[in-house]
């Protein structure tokens, strides 16, 4: 089922996102920028995603390109998330690739410059996508990068885009009329569950929630034979390289136990809360057999 929403930036001015919502949008994606220097960051951008935040919105971002290489596309990549920073979204955060300097581009180069870009988001814990119109993206994207990243695809005014392969989200027109946008406005409609997707993978700020194993057991402060007896597991599984912190060979949880009982806790998915209760001793019992 197609989920409504709009895309803004600095030139809508103020936006009543409690009017958007209230008329039946379930997202945003917000212009953060464009270019390659933090000084192009969309004036906005801040201000858009605070209230539409707010308002209950899901909110996504998208910087505009201009670069005609890898490198500059890194740069600009690495000044979107600058700009975006410290915030949490539940849509992807999208390159949009259109303009005229990279129409006269090769296939090879578009995609090297794509992925340059959307590589580098996603070594940043970010869910990348790419933003362009049916035309560029069937005619300069090679089909391995529409392919490996979601695809924002363009195409106004038609019943559906002229794009046969598979997108995320489809920006239907430029002109739409929304209460709370003055002026035009443009409509997307979007077609995945982006927000449990991303917030599922703990991605763009969303830190993957984890489990806790033991709520209660041998915790830092703790002196007694049972911690004794940990430690000589622990000990045992610096051994076999299971683990690498060191421990002293004697009954007090300090520090470096700490340290050890968290390492596991990491590996094994769970909560690193420094505590080891029975559920800790039978998993770790079961790891050193």
């Amino acid at each position: 089922m197609a989920v409504k929403g709009i895309d803004v930036s600095k030139w809508q001015g103020d936006v009543d996102f409690g009017k958007v919502k209230s008329a039946g949008y379930k997202f945003v994606m917000i212009n953060a920028g464009y270019g390659r220097y933090i000084s192009q960051k969309d004036k906005c951008f801040d201000k858009n995603y605070t209230n539409a935040k707010s308002a209950g919105l899901n909110v996504g971002a998208y910087w505009y390109s201009y670069a005609v290489n890898a490198a500059q596309a890194e740069a600009e990549a690495k000044v979107f998330l600058e700009a975006v920073k410290g915030r949490e979204f539940e849509y992807p955060l999208a390159m949009d690739i259109e303009d005229a300097v990279q129409q006269g581009l090769s296939n090879a180069v578009v995609g090297d410059i794509i992925n340059a870009f959307c590589s580098y988001l996603e070594s940043k814990g970010c869910y990348a996508a790419i933003y362009s119109y049916a035309d560029f993206l069937k005619n300069k994207v090679p089909a391995e990068c529409r392919k490996k990243y979601d695809v924002w695809v363009a195409h106004f005014d038609v019943d559906e885009p002229a794009y046969s392969d598979s997108y995320g989200m489809w920006q239907y027109s430029s002109t739409g009329k929304v209460n709370g946008v003055n002026g035009n406005c443009d409509l997307d409609y979007s077609y995945k569950d982006y927000p449990a997707l991303i917030k599922e993978k703990g991605l763009n700020g969303y830190g993957k929630s984890q489990k806790i194993l033991d709520s209660a057991g041998w915790k830092t402060g703790d002196k007694d034979r049972g911690v004794l007896a940990l430690k000589q597991m622990l000990i045992l599984a610096k051994d076999k390289k299971l683990i690498d912190q060191k421990l002293d060979d004697n009954e007090i949880f300090g520090e470096g136990t700490q340290k050890a009982v968290n390492e596991l806790l990491k590996k094994w998915d769970y909560s690193a809360n420094g505590i080891a209760g029975d559920n800790f001793i039978r998993k770790l019992g079961e790891s050193l057999k």
